[in-house]
């Protein structure tokens, strides 16, 4: 630990890079510009047949080619849940421009959060065991279906042997990550963290078993409407897909280099509900306290905090509690904070919703613009706030709040800002 840390002030942390696979766009870019102009990714499921399903629709990634950045060889080897977080982590460290030649790979690390893994190559192997019996399963099963290989790979690939850690939070893994990461570099682990998250469970399993908790949206005939987020008609989240990840450094790392700043990631809070398997707490009690501990830990005050990317998964209980814990924790600010739900547009990604949203608060920042959230039509007493409906807005962007809620009653809140000298 550096005499810095040592006397209790830590190093400032900053965000050099993004990179994002989605239902909406393939790379950063791409993604931006759908966020911007409304654009949904939900449509009919294409992965398999979905007649049997109350829920036959998802936003599902398209148009993408594991072999445009990851060596065949190794493409083959990987699950597509690690497959997007490589692709991801790829354009996050070009977008970078850190140059491993002149790096310490001791001092870059790796941290990336999923919820599921793969549920697919269970799936496969299991008919395979009652088609043919166990001694045809692939020697790859496990290295494919694992949660921490798309770290392994990420770390493999790149070259990395700083610290290399999975997160499991459900739906806040990725925000953990990104969490845990920037708490490695304040704490001397490491100079640059390439983090966030990823998920790729469009599958029978994945929709059958949120189909059985009556967790899914079932407005088959009008995909493109499905995710509603605060909106009054909300009959449920649709399932998403993809990653989203950043390069995180330490500052003077960082000016050293002369790199381009997105923001400076200044926060995080992270609790639990201590209340049920899957429903959070009625009172908002939770999440309320997570965005006060990032808000804290950036020194702070709510009234600081000029965008909220919230959870808003487009459930009905979700959406009223978060509503609630942001009016808490607000109070008279929270009509004014702008609040808005990328869910609406991707879907719900799980484990990988944290990743992408916090790159979606890194382009907020850069382009001085916040996405809508689409499907705003008919008004929720309950959820009276300002949630940016359905048109972007150009305006002045100084502190986003990005929250994640995941099953188990895990929070996770992070914040990231401006940088100012």
């Amino acid at each position: 630990m550096s005499d810095k840390i040592s006397n209790g002030v830590y190093p400032r942390v900053v965000v050099t890079g993004v990179g994002t696979v989605s239902p909406i766009g393939n790379n950063a870019s791409d993604f931006w510009h759908s966020l911007i102009t409304g654009k949904s990714g939900v449509d009919k499921i294409k992965a398999f047949d979905p007649s049997r399903f109350g829920c036959q629709i998802a936003a599902e990634v398209k148009h993408y080619d594991p072999k445009a950045s990851i060596p065949l060889k190794e493409s083959r080897r990987m699950e597509q849940f690690s497959q997007f977080a490589v692709t991801a982590a790829k354009e996050a460290f070009k977008d970078s421009g850190i140059d491993m030649n002149k790096e310490n790979p001791f001092e870059v690390g790796v941290v990336v959060g999923s919820g599921m893994g793969s549920l697919r190559i269970i799936e496969e192997t299991h008919s395979v065991y009652l088609a043919k019996g166990p001694d045809k399963f692939s020697p790859f099963m496990i290295p494919l279906l694992i949660i921490n290989m798309a770290a392994g790979w990420i770390s493999i690939l790149l070259g990395l042997k700083g610290p290399n850690l999975a997160v499991v939070t459900a739906c806040a893994s990725g925000t953990h990550a990104i969490g845990e990461a920037y708490r490695m570099i304040q704490h001397g682990q490491a100079k640059v963290m390439i983090a966030g998250g990823t998920e790729s469970c469009i599958t029978p399993l994945g929709i059958g078993g949120f189909c059985a908790l009556k967790a899914l949206s079932k407005r088959n005939d009008d995909p493109k409407s499905a995710s509603r987020p605060f909106d009054k008609e909300r009959d449920g989240f649709v399932m998403g897909e993809g990653a989203g990840l950043v390069v995180l450094e330490e500052l003077e790392h960082a000016k050293a280099r002369k790199a381009h700043l997105y923001g400076e990631l200044a926060g995080y809070g992270l609790n639990g509900d201590a209340y049920h398997m899957t429903a959070p707490r009625p009172d908002g009690e939770g999440a309320a306290y997570c965005m006060k501990q990032a808000i804290n830990d950036a020194r702070m005050r709510p009234e600081d905090i000029t965008y909220i990317n919230a959870h808003g998964t487009s459930t009905e209980l979700n959406d009223k509690v978060e509503t609630l814990a942001i009016k808490t924790l607000f109070k008279d600010y929270a009509k004014k904070v702008q609040i808005s739900s990328t869910k609406s547009m991707t879907g719900h990604t799980l484990g990988a919703a944290g990743g992408i949203e916090f790159v979606v608060c890194c382009l907020s920042l850069k382009h001085q613009t916040l996405h809508p959230t689409i499907n705003q039509t008919h008004p929720d007493p309950e959820c009276d706030l300002d949630y940016i409906p359905n048109t972007a807005r150009k305006t002045s962007v100084e502190a986003c709040l990005s929250n994640s809620l995941g099953f188990g009653g895990h929070n996770a809140s992070i914040l990231v800002k401006r940088f100012r000298g």
